[in-house]
């Protein structure tokens, strides 16, 4: 016999109550497309990292990587519809979402990636010792597109400094071809950011060695006096070869974006594999160890530009209210 009027209503507020996770099919094959990078740097690597650990606790939860050009393309790709992932470096995301320079984006945060400590590396037989040191020398900052530059270029900022009229800046195609150009010579230094990034690792790995160049005291409280949304950081010592010492600089929190309209259900879903697999990911690759639940909240600009999605998840397991 059919249910009653009142049965149905009672079955329909039934399902409606149902977590996210109870009330999504978990068994429907769905592909998300995430955005990385250029060839040779971190975004590449992280993405690599993340599609197979989400594959592991998900695996009806398909992650398709793209190849950008870093994070200056993946804000208007993400803003297209042309992406549903993208990873952004922090300071890209906070100019985004934040509407500096432009209208505000309505693109939403759905995890945290690993905190990002700018600074360069120099070859360790160079006699560069300073930021001053590398006045007016040919400095690699990086693949044109990526976050890292715009890092960069507030922190060269907030020291009274111009990337382009104070040294003789490289703008790249792609990241990996930054790393040789210290190694044979051909450029002072290299500025990047993260631990275990690939660029500072091959240049640690070299022959000659490596020396890493971070920020004083006084400019840190220069750079943090002009940009406040910058964060101190420490690169722990030993984070790369031949790093006897802590080095202190400045940074940002790179950050998995969602596209709008992005599906409650999906976010969920991906945050969930995301951080049930982050034991896994951190194995996989030791700065994603940052990944968790926890840095989400506190890396985001604000916590109303989380995903509603991600809420939920967060709600589930007692992080947000």
């Amino acid at each position: 016999s059919r249910p009653r009027p009142s049965s149905l209503l009672r079955l329909l507020s039934a399902t409606l109550a149902l977590p996210l996770s109870l009330a999504a099919h978990a068994d429907d094959g769905t592909t998300l497309v995430l955005g990385t990078a250029t060839p040779g740097g971190g975004f590449e690597v992280y993405g690599q990292a993340v599609a197979h650990a989400i594959r592991e606790t998900d695996p009806a939860l398909k992650i398709e990587l793209q190849a950008t050009k870093g994070s200056a393309e993946n804000v208007p790709l993400l803003e297209a519809g042309r992406l549903d992932l993208a990873l952004v470096e922090g300071t890209v995301a906070f100019e985004a979402l934040s509407g500096i320079g432009r209208a505000p984006a309505k693109l939403s945060v759905v995890a945290a990636m690993y905190s990002s400590p700018g600074m360069f590396v120099v070859r360790a037989d160079s006699p560069y010792r300073t930021i001053s040191d590398l006045a007016g020398r040919r400095v690699v900052f990086g693949a044109a597109s990526s976050g890292l530059v715009v890092l960069a270029r507030y922190v060269l900022d907030g020291l009274g400094l111009d990337m382009h009229k104070d040294f003789d800046a490289v703008l790249l195609e792609s990241a990996k071809d930054g790393p040789p150009m210290v190694l044979n010579g051909e450029a002072a230094a290299l500025w990047g950011g993260g631990l275990g990034w690939p660029g500072f690792e091959a240049v640690a790995l070299g022959p000659q060695g490596a020396r890493f160049i971070g920020l004083g005291p006084d400019d840190i409280v220069r750079v943090r006096d002009k940009h406040a949304f910058l964060k101190t950081m420490t690169v722990p010592a030993g984070s790369y070869r031949g790093q006897d010492l802590p080095i202190a600089t400045v940074g940002s929190w790179s950050l998995i974006l969602a596209r709008p309209g992005l599906a409650d259900e999906l976010a969920y879903r991906f945050a969930r594999a995301l951080h049930r697999a982050q034991p896994e990911l951190g194995q996989r690759l030791p700065p994603a160890r940052e990944t968790t639940a926890a840095n989400t909240i506190a890396a985001s600009p604000r916590t109303d530009v989380i995903h509603p999605g991600v809420i939920h998840y967060l709600r589930e397991i007692g992080l947000a209210p």
